[in-house]
């Protein structure tokens, strides 16, 4: 364990990944248009690429666009791929949101990178479009008021999907012992949360007859109760002890007694961690919906109805923000007596510390068995990392590679590399 621990400081040192959990203060997002053009070679066909990317905020409100052309090299055609429904118009909207996970009121419906339900051991670091040619229109939508509330996440407007919610209260505001430090802002939750797709729990095949009869075996439900207690709420440092307990229907369930902390306002660096302890039951799995959960949810499911005798494991989590611009994550998870059961989520973004260069870059990884296996790219991996060089502070030239996954006429994921080369162009206003 303590190898992967290093993992992570190493990661942090040297700024590998993309993306942040907002447990941090909210930042102030500015008004961006980025534009560009070059070359992406999509499994080895090379395609001209021309995209429009604008990040725009009003306020509250922000909106994201994303869109990307695709000539190939070979045919001068429209890559049809991107645009062979209806419904890959309106993927082009990447985002509308109304405020920032926390607010009061908080929505983004589009494109869902990294949602959270409560602590997350439920659903966390939810990815809804993990492939570009599968992108989702989504929903988070959240309210606080203050002494109770509730998150919800749904996953696919298209089609049935994932889902969840969780509603929230601090019982204790209500009575005389509001003012006791740390048990009167007790906040208990509940959350329900589940895949609505019949063939979640799994699909096999019937082959005794000639004809291969494919089965679905129905949708997962799952729910669970939360108890979080704060210890500290300064200016500069808060601190929460919890505990969940969770039950997936027609199956096992699990509990985890856990600890998270934010240091921030010091001046240059802003730091979350989060350290757990889990006690999973039999056919039972934590932040079951999690990042690359639509890639594998069938083998999932089916892996649900084998896991037996699991024991205790441990999930760490760690995030550091740099002078407001440099973002650094990472998280494992592993069990200790299961030798595939490590999941491993790293993230960065330099932003604006390095003078002119641009460094962004993420990856996912799970069933990890040993330390040689962690940066192994197979169909347990995504990836993504990009190198850019700004000659002039609106103009960045980069080289990216992205692991991603297509899903072909069968329903099945398959790798899908890509290597695009780009020239953006990003103006505030």
């Amino acid at each position: 364990m303590r190898y992967y621990f290093f993992i992570l400081s190493v990661f942090c040192c040297v700024a590998f990944g993309y993306a942040q959990q907002n447990d941090t203060p909210n930042p102030v997002l500015p008004n961006m248009f980025s534009g560009g053009a070059g070359m992406t070679w999509i499994n080895g066909e090379p395609f001209y690429q021309i995209s429009l990317a604008p990040e725009l905020t009003f306020g509250k409100f922000g909106v994201g666009l994303d869109v990307n052309l695709r000539f190939s090299g070979k045919t001068q055609q429209l890559r049809k791929e991107d645009f062979d429904e209806g419904y890959d118009f309106v993927r082009m909207i990447r985002y509308f949101r109304y405020g920032m996970k926390n607010d009061e009121l908080y929505a983004r419906l589009g494109r869902l990178d990294y949602a959270r339900l409560g602590h997350g051991s439920i659903l966390y670091l939810y990815n809804n479009s993990p492939s570009y040619d599968n992108r989702r229109v989504g929903l988070e939508f959240d309210m606080n008021f203050g002494t109770y509330g509730f998150e919800t996440v749904y996953g696919d407007f298209a089609r049935a999907g994932v889902f969840g919610m969780r509603g929230y209260e601090k019982p204790l505001q209500y009575t005389s012992l509001a003012s006791l430090p740390v048990i009167g802002e007790m906040e208990a939750g509940v959350t329900l949360a589940g895949d609505m797709r019949d063939d979640a729990r799994g699909i096999t095949f019937d082959t005794t007859s000639s004809s291969i009869i494919q089965k679905n075996h129905g949708s997962i439900t799952m729910f669970g109760f939360d108890f979080g207690f704060p210890i500290a709420r300064m200016s500069t440092f808060q601190s929460t002890v919890y505990i969940d307990v969770v039950k997936i229907i027609d199956y096992g369930g699990g509990t985890t007694i856990g600890w998270e902390n934010n240091i921030f306002g010091l001046g240059f660096v802003d730091i979350f961690t989060r350290i757990e302890r889990r006690f999973p039951g039999d056919k039972f799995m934590f932040n079951y919906f999690d990042a690359l959960y639509e890639i594998d949810r069938t083998q999932k499911g089916l892996s649900l109805q084998t896991i037996a005798s699991q024991g205790p494991g441990i999930f760490g989590d760690l995030s550091v923000s740099l002078f407001g611009t440099l973002q650094v994550r990472g998280t494992y998870s592993k069990l200790d007596d299961i030798p595939k059961s490590g999941i491993l989520h790293l993230a960065t973004n330099t932003g604006t510390i390095l003078p002119s260069i641009v460094i962004e870059a993420g990856y996912d990884k799970k069933y990890i068995e040993d330390n040689k296996d962690v940066f192994t790219l197979d169909e347990r991996s995504l990836l993504y990392a990009s190198y850019g060089y700004k000659p002039y502070p609106y103009m960045t030239v980069a080289l990216v590679y992205i692991w991603t996954f297509r899903e072909d006429a069968d329903g099945k994921f398959i790798p899908q590399k890509r290597v695009e080369s780009r020239v953006t162009f990003s103006y505030p206003f």
